[in-house]
């Protein structure tokens, strides 16, 4: 059966848009406890001493993750962080705690690597027409996502992004994808779904009815491609695919 022509594309986050690869978290969650500690004591907080900052939080949020991989539902970072702040004292405003958050995530910001020519890839996928969004597993909060977006000019591409977090379920289950293509008002037939994970992103795609395009990545490396989908080494041949998409997937002219 021949579908209409592609109307959306929606894309995992990291390592899809954002490439990380293997870094090291360990040093990023240090880096990032120490510049919220410094905030602390810069807005007159009760910062305690550093090592039981850094272990109080870090343990916390283990907590939550292990919590996480068993229930498979992600956790509001933010939230964990606002709970142990406030159990020792610190009082913030809510742009206070946004930018509390993002501290923890800047370091871990720092690493991420993007294409260099994305912006203009992102702007040929919206000059056709195309709809594009977000859909991502992650417990780090929106605020701070979007403003890295922000920094890097492209949150301007994805006025719609599903975060994980946020709702009582994450990939693979096909729900975050159905309530994406539902608010960017595209039938799942009709979108693209890129990412990095074939477990995560490329089954739940196929499995819903979409096009799935798989991004060369560390978590897929000497992994065949699943039947169905498509490969891609960079996101700047996603405009030239989509093309390919549309005459394959048109039916015939009589």
């Amino acid at each position: 059966m021949a579908h209409d022509r592609i109307q959306a594309v929606l894309f995992d986050l990291g390592d899809t848009i954002l490439n990380f690869g293997q870094v090291s978290t360990t040093k990023a969650f240090l880096a990032g406890a120490r510049l919220s500690h410094a905030f602390l004591n810069q807005h007159g907080q009760p910062a305690a001493w550093f090592p039981w900052y850094f272990a109080r939080n870090l343990i916390r949020l283990r907590i939550k993750y292990f919590l996480s991989d068993f229930t498979h539902r992600d956790f509001n970072s933010l939230e964990v962080l606002q709970a142990v702040g406030t159990r020792q004292g610190v009082v913030l405003t809510p742009d206070q705690w946004d930018e509390f958050a993002w501290l923890w995530y800047e370091p871990l910001s720092r690493s991420a690597q993007v294409e260099p020519d994305l912006r203009e890839t992102f702007a040929a996928l919206r000059d056709r027409g195309l709809k594009l969004a977000i859909v991502s597993n992650t417990f780090v909060s929106r605020a701070s996502l979007e403003k890295h977006l922000g920094q890097l000019g492209l949150l301007e591409f994805f006025p719609v992004q599903l975060y994980s977090y946020e709702y009582h379920f994450r990939k693979p289950s096909t729900e975050l994808l159905r309530i994406a293509a539902d608010k960017v008002g595209v039938v799942l037939a009709n979108c693209v779904f890129v990412g990095d994970r074939i477990d995560n992103d490329i089954v739940p795609a196929l499995s819903s009815g979409m096009h799935a395009v798989l991004k060369d990545a560390y978590t897929n490396a000497g992994k065949a491609t699943p039947r169905g989908a498509r490969r891609i080494r960079l996101l700047s041949e996603l405009p030239a695919l989509i093309e390919e998409l549309d005459r394959t997937t048109q039916p015939a002219q009589v």
